[in-house]
């Protein structure tokens, strides 16, 4: 009962005007609005419209997806920029917005601020994006796509066969699907089969 009634002390009234419970529950419930705010922030910014906010991704990027599957489809379903470039899972999403932060970095040096600028490093961006999607076996791709799921007999016969042997080959979506939602660099050059 002694331990009960010291602990009580500590917890209630250490010094004079402060006891640690208060502190506590204060440290504690800024800690849930701290992190409240940052989950809801980093959810944002998984937002289409968070997105295209900056004139390189609205004027570039966003006008050639609107032409892909990704955007418009005959099932309506829409899948937005976060959803192929950003993880869900939650250390890898914030691990992926980490290195987000070096776009801030190319955004104030306004590297690719025009046109021109972006489709010079238009290949050398993909790249970037492709290599990520290959070490990670297309993990974005396949949040909505999965070989299992795939009904290959309502598909074209070229394409299934194509899809079977890359299922037999153990080949991820991006090998294959390069140019889905964007359009091919200049200066890229193909050397598939």
């Amino acid at each position: 009962m002694r331990f009960i009634a010291n602990l009580w002390r500590w917890f209630a009234a250490p010094t004079r005007r402060f006891g640690w419970g208060p502190l506590f529950v204060a440290g504690g419930m800024a800690g849930i609005v701290f992190w409240g705010g940052f989950n809801t922030y980093m959810e944002y910014t998984n937002s289409l419209e968070f997105c295209v906010s900056c004139h390189e991704m609205r004027d570039f990027v966003y006008e050639e997806y609107k032409t892909s599957p990704h955007y418009r489809n005959a099932s309506g379903v829409r899948a937005v920029c976060a959803d192929c470039h950003v993880p869900r899972e939650w250390t890898p999403k914030l691990l992926r917005k980490i290195r987000a932060s070096n776009e801030l970095y190319h955004k104030l040096t306004g590297s690719i601020d025009s046109r021109e600028k972006f489709e010079a490093r238009r290949l050398e961006l993909a790249e970037r994006v492709w290599a990520e999607m290959e070490a990670n076996d297309s993990r974005e791709c396949r949040n909505c796509h999965s070989y299992d799921a795939m009904h290959f007999d309502k598909q074209e016969r070229r394409a299934a066969d194509k899809m079977r042997d890359a299922v037999r080959q153990g080949k991820t979506c991006i090998e294959c699907h390069k140019f889905i939602a964007h359009k091919r660099p200049a200066d890229y050059e193909d050397d598939d089969d």
